[in-house]
Parts: structure tokens; C-alpha cells; sequence
């Protein structure tokens, strides 16, 4: 057996404790088929999975980026999400016309996850798309829109201020309070 097939046999049906083996050992990867299944690792059902996948993909030091953005394109929200994470914690700035896209998911939580990962590059230039989810249906959405806003210091988000202040949330009223005081 390959070590490919090896990775992706234990990444399928492994435990937990094998799983984590062979993603601890992804810090130093740089073949993309490998790489490619680390990234599924993303999906899994475990969240201590999901999280020993993300933290190992962030410690890589080598160019990781393509093995990344297609995670961008798989059927999972988990691994959109998380890799559009990845690759703002990576500061990929590459990446970013891309998570733009993922700012229009079907799912909250990649919405979330995008909008969140392009406050943390501090993309001025997705502030269209950030302003958009600030009118998005999903509360944590219009969270990390507000504290995307506020990263890449949009004026646009202060006439949104007072409507915003009426949503219910507390958490949303310290945002508001928060931008109020730094734009």
C-alpha cells in the first residue's frame, strides 16, 4: 500500500487516534493529492478531527494554497468553511475574490465563515460584499459582517448603524456601540 493510499484508508475508516497520527504528520506535507485528503479531514463528524485538521493546515509552512482554494469548491460547507479560514489565517490574499464567492453560499455558516475571513485579511476591496451580508437573513452572518466592517473600517457601515441597533441580539448592540466608537 502507497502512503497515499495509506493516508486516505485511515482518513476514510481510521480511528480517531490514527486519524489524528496522520494528521499531525500534514504540518509537513506538500504533496497536493495528500494534502487534498487532509482537507477532507475538514468534513469529518468529529470536531476534534475538524480542529487537529485545521491547526495542522495552519503550522504547514510550505505553499499550501491550492490544496486550500479547491477546498473552496467541495460539496461539504464544513471544508468551505474552514478553508476559507485557512487560508485568512494563512493571509492568502489570493484567496480573496474567491471567498468573495463564498459570501453568496446556501449555507450560513460558510457565509459566515467568508465574511469573516475577509475581515481578518482586511479586504477592502470585498466591502460590497461584506455590506451585503450586513442584510443577511442569519444573525451570525450579520455578526461577522459587522465585525468585518468595523476590521476594514468601512464608513458605509455607519449608516446601517441605527437599523442594525434594533436587532434583539446583545451581542449585535455591543458591535454596534463598538463601531460607533472606532469609525
Amino acid at each position: 500500500m502507497t502512503l497515499l493510499e495509506q493516508i486516505r484508508k485511515t482518513m476514510q475508516i481510521g480511528s480517531k487516534e490514527e486519524k489524528i497520527k496522520i494528521i499531525e504528520s500534514a504540518s509537513y506535507m506538500t504533496d497536493p493529492k495528500a494534502l487534498e485528503i487532509i482537507v477532507s479531514g475538514l468534513g469529518d463528524e468529529d470536531i476534534e478531527i475538524r480542529g487537529e485538521v485545521f491547526s495542522a493546515l495552519l503550522l504547514n509552512e510550505n505553499d499550501i494554497s491550492e490544496a486550500l482554494l479547491e477546498g473552496l469548491k467541495s460539496k461539504d460547507k464544513n471544508i468551505r468553511g474552514y478553508c476559507a479560514l485557512a487560508l485568512a489565517n494563512r493571509n492568502e490574499r489570493k484567496a480573496i475574490s474567491r471567498i468573495i464567492q463564498l459570501t453568496e453560499d446556501q449555507s450560513a455558516m460558510v457565509r459566515s465563515c467568508a465574511v469573516g475571513a475577509l475581515g481578518y485579511l482586511r479586504a477592502v476591496e470585498a466591502s460590497f460584499a461584506i455590506q451585503k451580508c450586513l442584510d443577511d437573513p442569519n444573525i451570525e452572518v450579520i455578526k461577522s459582517a459587522i465585525k468585518s466592517a468595523i476590521d476594514i473600517k468601512d464608513k458605509i457601515l455607519i449608516s446601517k448603524l441605527d437599523v442594525l441597533a434594533k436587532q434583539s441580539d446583545p451581542e449585535i448592540s455591543r458591535l454596534v456601540v463598538f463601531a460607533r466608537n472606532n469609525l
